[in-house]
């Protein structure tokens, strides 16, 4: 079962969000039958969205990413509540794999470089905010990090990562981290901390060392003392149902519900996130328009 977790220093000055995606990112990649590089990229975001999550302050709120550059997955989207549970698809799942010359995935290859990465964080409250920057490399972490400075002037350091199966490109591993400075950091607490990130690891290098997302956050943090804030499960979780989607036929006119059902007698909506299908016949459209009446 994937965690997360958040810790800030005693003193106040830093504070860190911490995931394992592993399972998840294995969820996404069996339902959307996903290209290595589309599992990477998927998995980046989905990972973001869930350490994003988690800081929302209200326990209804939820946050959505999507990546729309000019790559050949088309846009990526991912979802997150409060938790950190998460959901998410790409455009174009079967797009092409590039690697670098290290063997590692080009996942800005397939994403593009040169686009908008849109944040929208849904509170319960209220109209939702909206943020959005450009791009800056197509490789996710390093567009999130672009994100807090220039839409929310908050100091960040990003790490995401997927590690696959050389063989059969299965998702094995991956996580990430936010690690950000508070008003209290002074000079001292950035040297610091600048000289651990550049001494740390790839995330998935400490997973597979068998290192925890706590482990992880105090290595990223070492010198520093750590307090807990909380840790909870995560996981890939849809929230489709049939309700919402005869809640979302209600747009539509009388006439464009009953001309829905095709020649095999009934219309079938697909879930974007979980590929589930909801089925209507032509007498289930029918009540449908006849309960918008009162009849």
């Amino acid at each position: 079962m994937d965690r997360i977790i958040r810790c800030i220093t005693n003193d106040g000055s830093i504070v860190v969000t911490a995931a394992e995606t592993s399972d998840i990112v294995f969820t996404a990649q069996k339902l959307h039958k996903t290209s290595p590089s589309a599992t990477a990229a998927l998995g980046r975001l989905l990972t973001a969205s869930s350490l994003m999550g988690a800081q929302l302050k209200s326990k209804e709120g939820t946050i959505t990413l999507r990546v729309n550059a000019d790559g050949p997955i088309g846009a990526v989207i991912a979802v997150a509540d409060s938790i950190g549970n998460c959901r998410g698809y790409c455009v174009n799942p079967n797009c092409r794999t590039a690697y670098y010359e290290n063997g590692k995935i080009n996942v800005a290859d397939a994403v593009g470089r040169s686009g908008i990465l849109n944040v929208m964080k849904d509170l319960g409250q209220g109209e939702p905010y909206l943020g959005q920057t450009e791009i800056v490399s197509g490789e996710i972490a390093e567009d999130i990090t672009s994100y807090y400075a220039r839409s929310e002037q908050l100091p960040t350091v990003c790490s995401l990562g997927v590690l696959l199966d050389k063989e059969n490109h299965e998702a094995m591993l991956s996580g990430g981290f936010l690690i950000q400075l508070l008003p209290a950091a002074d000079d001292d607490v950035i040297d610091r901390l600048e000289e651990n990130i550049r001494a740390l690891e790839p995330m998935t290098t400490m997973l597979a060392k068998g290192m925890s997302i706590l482990d992880i956050s105090r290595n990223a943090l070492d010198g520093f003392t750590l307090e807990i804030l909380d840790e909870n499960e995560i996981s890939y979780v849809c929230t489709c149902s049939r309700v919402r989607v005869e809640s979302s036929l209600g747009t539509l006119t009388d006439d464009e519900i009953l001309s829905l059902p095709d020649d095999r007698g009934y219309m079938e909506a697909s879930c974007q996130f979980c590929n589930k299908k909801y089925r209507f016949t032509k007498n289930e459209l029918r009540a449908i328009v006849k309960k918008r009446h009162g009849r």
